[in-house]
């Protein structure tokens, strides 16, 4: 009964080889059933790195108006009011009481 067994243990294994190659092709982690999963996380991480572009050129740009050699008296005056709390005499300032006992 062996000796008649023997010739197909080769095909078969080659069989389940090729069957596990398969499986993997399609759903393993670069397979192509997700396919769409990818193209649906690279939408998501392109704009992402837009926002984040778009953030780091302001921040350059805003950067570049803080040195020395180009200091723009406007951002630096409204950066010091921020930071100090302060406001120009020539400007309107609402106040806004907030009502801490209003259950929350």
């Amino acid at each position: 009964m062996l000796n008649a067994v023997r010739p197909y243990v080769s095909t078969a294994f080659l069989a389940l080889l090729i069957v596990y190659f398969a499986y993997h092709a399609f759903t393993g982690q670069q397979g192509l059933l997700t396919s769409a999963q990818r193209d649906q996380t690279l939408a998501v991480k392109s704009a992402e790195l837009k926002q984040l572009t778009a953030q780091r050129q302001d921040l350059e740009t805003r950067a570049k108006l803080l040195r020395d050699t180009s200091l723009s008296a406007d951002l630096l005056e409204e950066r010091a009011r921020s930071l100090l709390g302060y406001s120009d005499p020539r400007d309107y300032v609402i106040r806004i009481q907030h009502d801490d006992s209003a259950g929350g």
